[in-house]
């Protein structure tokens, strides 16, 4: 990516640090982000191909849960943004935000390099 390109993903809107902290506080849904990392490896059963990524019919098999519990956990990542949804008739597809997590990351490094400003702009 060119430092071009990643001053204007830095620059577009996005989810609070808070939101993406609250989604990510949960195991489960590391887990999830993990997984939808590597679907190779850990859905390698799919019958739909990965052309839209994974359906939430695999990820709640892999998590040995109700799929209503999986589609809540989803539902708190798709909120903050970290994953997508690709709709194919009835399925829903799932795939990681790469933008969104890379945006994350950068934010969470300027806020521990940076904690004296973050903590000065929170009072503003």
């Amino acid at each position: 990516m060119s430092n071009t390109d990643q001053q204007a993903m830095l620059a577009s809107p996005s989810p609070s640090p808070q939101l993406i902290l609250h989604a990510i506080a949960h195991p489960l849904r590391r887990k999830i982000l993990g997984w939808l990392k590597d679907a190779i490896r850990y859905f390698p059963q799919q019958a739909y191909g990965r052309e839209f990524g994974v359906c939430a019919g695999q990820i709640a098999l892999r998590c040995g849960l109700a799929q209503s519990t999986v589609s809540q956990h989803l539902s708190l990542l798709k909120k903050a943004e970290l994953i997508e949804e690709h709709r194919v008739g009835s399925v829903h597809f799932f795939t990681r935000n790469e933008v969104t997590l890379q945006r994350f990351t950068h934010q969470l490094a300027d806020l521990l390099a940076h904690p004296l400003r973050a903590a000065n702009h929170q009072t503003d």
